[in-house]
């Protein structure tokens, strides 16, 4: 089973804008459909309430052709946040859930499920603290709340889950820790979120299969025209799954998005 995880930061950019980047947006798309996954899991769509517009979708079913589609979108702000899965074979169940999270994080279309025969696959997208940490109490009820619905899932099938889940872990998965313990995504109170998560039943695919290697990331600053010639990145998207199935990790890798800057996405491969 194959499953690629990507933060597309708009899928606008890539359908209906002409720029290099929504150029270099289509391209990483085709890398992914060239790679024939299961279920790809997109992140930040920012996509109307209505989801996938024709357009989008024509374009979408060019390159996935017979995959089923499945969006969830903010309707707290428009064209903000939201989640897609992308899946060959059609699910049993799909979910767009809400977690009792605070404000208006469970309006911002930040999960969606789908229920397979032998586990649940899942996408987050992962509310950021804010500028000055704004949102950070807010943020750790959301780790506390999406803990427990990943728990509660994991009660009735092992989980893939994947995202932008906005933190590096450890100081191994930063360029620049020493600068940036008190920056959004490498506080002590979201690291320490992710390490309850992990304690709670579930393996860092990519930390399992490459453990105490450095200079791995998934996302460099576009403000700095240099963060990813330099590979001064942060990883803060994953790939976790449930501790009873980690054994089936068959390989875990970045793909190469080229000179793109922001997000690039994760491939999984897993044998259930």
């Amino acid at each position: 089973m194959k499953l690629i995880s990507w933060n597309i930061d708009s899928i606008n950019a890539a359908v209906e804008h002409k720029s290099d980047r929504g150029l270099m947006t289509w391209g990483v798309l085709e890398t992914i459909a060239e790679a024939k996954p299961d279920v790809i899991a997109i992140q930040e769509t920012k996509l109307k309430v209505e989801g996938l517009t024709k357009k989008q979708r024509e374009a979408l079913e060019t390159l996935f052709a017979g995959y089923h589609f499945y969006t969830n979108s903010s309707s707290a702000r428009k064209s903000y946040a939201g989640t897609m899965l992308i899946t060959k074979d059609e699910p049993i169940n799909v979910a767009y859930p809400t977690i009792g999270a605070p404000g208006e994080m469970d309006q911002e279309g930040r999960i969606v499920t789908a229920e397979f025969e032998n586990c649940f696959v899942s996408t987050v997208y992962t509310p950021n603290a804010g500028g000055e940490l704004a949102r950070l109490a807010d943020r750790q009820l959301w780790d506390d709340a999406y803990r427990a619905y990943i728990n509660g899932l994991n009660e009735q099938k092992p989980v893939i889950f994947s995202g932008d889940f906005n933190v590096a872990h450890e100081e191994i998965d930063l360029k620049h820790p020493n600068t940036n313990h008190h920056s959004a995504g490498f506080t002590d109170e979201e690291r320490s979120q992710f390490s309850k998560l992990l304690d709670a039943g579930y393996t860092d695919t990519l930390r399992a299969m490459h453990p105490g290697e450095e200079g791995i990331y998934s996302w460099w600053a576009q403000r700095s025209k240099t963060s990813k010639i330099n590979n001064s990145g942060w990883r803060i998207d994953y790939y976790l799954v449930s501790n009873r199935i980690a054994d089936k990790v068959e390989n875990i890798k970045v793909v190469d998005t080229g000179a793109r800057q922001d997000h690039a996405p994760l491939e999984l491969e897993i044998n259930l």
